[in-house]
């Protein structure tokens, strides 16, 4: 029997399973460029994302079976980021966040999808929960939940991520790495996984 099989990041399908490159559709890149307006104004935003083959954007960033990643130096934790909270719809709202701050932040020397994911839904919670309200949890609970786009902005790295949840899965995949100029520069470069090579088996 023969047969292909790819190995893609998950979450960078279209509906008939085919690669999708490109990102600036989606509603990750739409919190992209609105994270970029409220943290790094003045900053040029990219207009689309270059396809780079196996996380070929360079250290720290590297490829997962989720997308991109990040190595770090080190991990610190009791970081407090910025962060602004975007939500999408009324009936069945989807959250997402932008980051702005040291990757450090999460806790973890290995910032991938997963890991970008979980701290973006325990920001959200921690923000929208109210010490003296507990009618406020079940909704802070809700909310960390419905968390679906995350944007990860370190200016002083010049690094970023960018997470989306597969809403069908609730596999989270990391398809845009972000390069940040410095203030002389003021430029955001971004890059998108291209498709890898099909290997056939038999």
């Amino acid at each position: 029997m023969n047969g292909t099989q790819e190995s893609l990041p998950r979450g960078a399908r279209g509906s008939g399973g085919e690669f999708v490159p490109d990102v600036t559709g989606r509603p990750v890149w739409r919190l992209l460029l609105r994270g970029l307006g409220v943290y790094l104004p003045g900053w040029r935003p990219p207009a689309g994302a270059v396809r780079v083959p196996d996380g070929g954007a360079g250290p720290p960033a590297f490829r997962t079976e989720d997308g991109f990643g990040v190595q770090l130096a080190r991990r610190a934790r009791g970081l407090e980021p910025d962060r602004e909270i975007f939500v999408r719809g009324r009936d069945d709202p989807s959250f997402g966040i932008v980051i702005a701050g040291p990757a450090e932040a999460a806790g973890t020397r290995i910032v991938d999808a997963r890991a970008l994911v979980r701290f973006a839904r325990r920001l959200t919670f921690e923000e929208l929960v109210r010490a003296d309200d507990a009618d406020s949890v079940p909704y802070a609970v809700r909310a960390a939940r419905a968390v679906e786009n995350v944007v990860l902005l370190d200016r002083a790295a010049g690094v970023g991520l960018c997470a989306e949840v597969d809403v069908r899965t609730g596999i989270p995949s990391c398809p845009v790495f972000l390069r940040i100029g410095p203030p002389h520069d003021r430029t955001v470069r971004a890059y998108a996984l291209a498709p890898q090579a099909v290997r056939s088996q038999t």
